[in-house]
C-alpha cells in the first residue's frame, strides 16, 4: 500500500522546476509500475518550448475509462525559503515543499487510492510542462493516446480547487487567455526639434486608452466578467532630451464563453492600426473558455466528496488557465485537488491530514466512476 505522504515527500525532494525531466518521473514510475501499470514516458518537442517529458500510464481494459491528469514541473522556487524548496520536511503537521500543493500532493494521493483490483481502466496523463509554455505537455499526450486510440470518459484534473477547507470547491471550466505585445514604431530625434522625428508614444498611449475603455461583457451563467489587464509598457529611453525611436506594452485578457481568442485579437489589431497604421500586434491565445456543464460527472464527484468530507463543493470557474482546457475537448473534465493558499508562494505547504483525506476521497471517486 502506498503512502500518499512519503510518495508527495519523494516527489517533491526532485528539483522539477519547468520542464521537468528525469527523476520525478522515475520516481512516479517506480510507484506505478508495482500497482499494474503500463508506463510510457517520451520526450516532445524542440527549443525553444521544448524538449518536454511526459508520461501516459495504463492500466486496465475496457469498461470506464477514467483518467486522471496532472503535471510534476513546479514553477522556480525562490529565495528565502525556511527550509530547503526540494527538502521536504514536516514542521506543525504541514508538510512543506515547492509542488506540495501544485501539484505533486495530487498526483501521490491519486496514486495512492488505486484500488488493488479495478473493473474498467484507468489512465495517468502526466507532464512535465504545465507551468511553462505547455506546447509539447498534456497536448503531445493527447496526440499519443489519438494514436492509439484511446479516449477517457471522464477525466479528472488535479489542480488544487479548495479555498477555506478540503473539498470546499471544484472546478467546472475555466476562462480563456490570450496575452498579446504591441509595437509602435518612431522616428528617434532631439526634443527640441518635434517635426523631425516622430514620437510613437502618443500613439500608444491612444491606443492604450481605447483599449481600456472596453467592456468586453458583463459575465455569463458560469463566469465572471472578461478583463483586459495592460501588464507592462515600455519605451526603454534613457535620455531627457530624446524623443524615443519606440514603444510597447504588453495586454493579458482573461475571456469568458461569450468570447473568442481570435476574435479578440482581430479587435484589439484593429485599434492598433487605427491608432498607428506602421504598428505591429502579436498574439499568443492559450486556451479557450470551456465548461462541464453541471451533471453526472460533478455530480458524482461532489457526492464523493460529502461522502468522506461531510461537506458538499461549491461548482466554480474561478482562477486562472489549466491543462483542463486541452483535455476538455476528449471527454467531461472536473477539478478538485488541494488547497491553493501556498501554491506558488515561498514555504508551500499541505497540511499532512488533507493529503490522507484527498487519497481518501479520490478512492471513493474511482469506486463510483467505475462501477456505474
Amino acid at each position: 500500500m502506498i503512502d500518499p505522504v512519503e510518495l508527495t515527500k519523494q516527489l517533491i525532494a526532485c528539483d522539477s522546476v519547468t520542464p521537468a525531466r528525469g527523476s520525478v518521473f522515475d520516481v512516479l514510475e517506480a510507484a506505478l509500475i508495482p500497482l499494474g501499470f503500463d508506463v510510457e514516458r517520451f520526450i516532445a518537442g524542440e527549443a525553444p518550448d521544448g524538449p518536454v517529458e511526459n508520461l501516459l500510464a495504463m492500466r486496465g481494459s475496457g469498461g470506464r475509462h477514467f483518467a486522471f491528469a496532472g503535471h510534476l514541473d513546479v514553477v522556480p522556487p525562490g529565495s528565502g525559503w525556511t527550509s530547503g524548496a526540494f527538502e521536504p520536511e514536516i514542521r506543525g503537521g504541514l508538510l512543506h515543499g515547492r509542488g506540495a500543493v501544485d501539484m505533486k500532493g495530487a498526483i501521490a494521493a491519486f496514486v495512492a487510492a488505486i484500488p488493488a483490483e479495478i473493473d474498467g481502466t484507468i489512465s495517468l496523463v502526466i507532464t512535465g510542462d504545465e507551468e511553462g509554455p505547455a506546447t509539447y505537455g498534456t497536448v503531445a499526450i493527447i496526440e499519443r493516446m489519438a494514436e492509439r486510440g484511446l479516449k477517457p470518459d471522464l477525466c479528472l484534473v488535479g489542480e488544487p480547487t479548495s479555498v477555506s477547507r478540503l473539498g470546499d470547491m471544484i472546478k467546472i471550466g475555466r476562462r480563456g487567455s490570450v496575452n498579446m505585445w504591441i509595437e509602435v514604431p518612431g522616428k528617434q530625434g532631439h526634443v527640441a526639434y518635434p517635426h523631425l522625428a516622430d514620437n510613437p508614444i502618443p500613439k500608444l498611449v491612444a491606443i492604450l486608452a481605447e483599449i481600456g475603455a472596453i467592456e468586453l461583457d458583463q459575465g455569463s451563467e458560469w463566469f465572471q466578467p472578461s478583463n483586459i489587464e495592460v501588464t507592462d509598457v515600455t519605451v526603454g529611453n534613457p535620455a531627457t532630451n530624446v524623443i524615443p525611436a519606440h514603444a510597447s506594452a504588453r495586454l493579458s485578457i482573461r475571456f469568458n464563453d461569450l468570447q473568442r481568442g481570435e476574435d479578440l485579437v482581430t479587435r484589439i489589431g484593429h485599434i492598433v492600426a487605427t491608432h498607428a497604421p506602421e504598428g505591429k500586434l502579436i498574439a499568443r491565445i492559450s486556451g479557450e473558455a470551456f465548461l462541464t456543464l453541471p451533471g453526472d460527472f460533478s455530480t458524482l464527484i461532489a457526492d464523493a466528496i460529502e461522502a468522506r468530507s461531510g461537506i458538499r463543493p461549491e461548482l466554480s470557474t474561478t482562477g486562472g488557465t489549466s491543462d483542463a482546457r486541452f483535455l476538455s475537448k476528449l471527454c467531461p473534465v472536473v477539478e478538485f485537488g488541494l488547497l491553493n493558499a501556498t501554491m506558488h508562494k515561498l514555504d508551500e505547504a499541505v497540511a499532512v491530514e488533507d493529503l490522507v483525506a484527498l487519497s481518501g476521497i479520490y478512492a471513493e471517486i474511482l469506486r463510483r466512476a467505475l462501477t456505474r
